[in-house]
């Protein structure tokens, strides 16, 4: 099996991780290649290792892709990843950990498991981000495994968004921002600015203003092959566009479009990992102090 390791970010808890990880793969002779930025971090070892660069596409016969860290150094790994149907394997060497399956607790039995074939894949839908007037960052890589959203820059004041799904018109959102979240960001800024927590097999997706000035105005659950077009308008010039962890300056007036991918995100579970019990364990789901014996 030939597995690629990648982070996003080079603490010392992340290092310490990954050389758990090459060393397992090592005793268990597991060919793997590592992200470049790697090479300076693993010590008097690291010229005996292959390299793959983490601002182009993977493009090696690869079975497995795990990305060590938190859930942004696993939203960060699908750049590199892309269309390829490379399935990622989440290690947590962060704090939440929402979106990964093996903790770091349990290093070594995660990775037993997972090369025992005790493991299944959960298809988690993208969204594909296009504008009217040229954007090269979108152009280079607009996609999103979280959410899109749209907020204010460098003002108190509200944004006026006009939101059209498949070419008829929605509403006119007066608010801080909105958000478009696939059912897997429903656990991420859409939950905490009010969303529901949909599961990550649901086909959908959630359309949440942030702040609203209507109280009124709630999030929608629309079908997942629903069309956006976003207009955005304001006191200001310029907006903010972001796509989970990637932020962009737009003028008002370039007009945003979104749309499901046609392409999946593929992510390893393994067996022992259910979506609800993460709810239970790490958002507290259903907590109640009465219900401790």
């Amino acid at each position: 099996m030939y597995i690629a390791i990648y982070t996003a970010f080079y603490s010392p808890t992340s290092i310490t991780y990954i050389k758990s990880v090459i060393d397992y793969l090592n005793t268990n002779n597991h060919q793997f290649v590592l992200v470049d930025r790697l090479k300076k971090h693993i010590g008097s070892q690291a010229d005996k290792y292959s390299y793959f660069r983490d601002d182009t596409v993977l493009r090696e016969k690869v079975d497995f892709l795990f990305s060590v860290g938190g859930d942004g150094t696993l939203l960060r790994s699908i750049s590199v990843i892309r269309d390829s149907k490379i399935p990622i394997l989440g290690i947590n060497a962060g704090k939440l950990g929402f979106l990964t399956t093996i903790k770091r607790e349990t290093l070594k039995e995660g990775l037993d498991l997972f090369f025992k074939g005790n493991y299944n894949y959960i298809e988690r839908s993208l969204l594909e981000v296009y504008t009217d007037e040229q954007t090269p960052a979108l152009e280079d890589f607009g996609y999103a495994l979280n959410e899109v959203t749209i907020n204010r820059k460098n003002t108190t004041s509200m944004l006026s968004i006009d939101a059209n799904l498949d070419r008829k018109f929605l509403t006119t959102y007066w608010s801080d921002g909105l958000i478009i979240a696939t059912p897997t960001g429903s656990t991420g800024y859409s939950l905490s600015s009010g969303g529901p927590i949909v599961s990550p097999s649901s086909k959908c997706l959630i359309v949440n203003p942030i702040a609203p000035h209507n109280i009124n105005m709630r999030p929608l659950i629309v079908p997942e092959e629903t069309t956006f077009k976003i207009s955005v308008k304001g006191r200001g010039k310029t907006h903010l566009l972001s796509l989970d962890s990637r932020i962009f300056t737009l003028e008002n007036g370039n007009d945003i479009y979104i749309k499901k991918a046609k392409f999946n995100a593929v992510t390893v579970q393994l067996d022992n990992t259910l979506f609800f019990d993460t709810l239970r364990e790490k958002l507290f789901w259903g907590h109640d102090s009465r219900n401790i014996q």
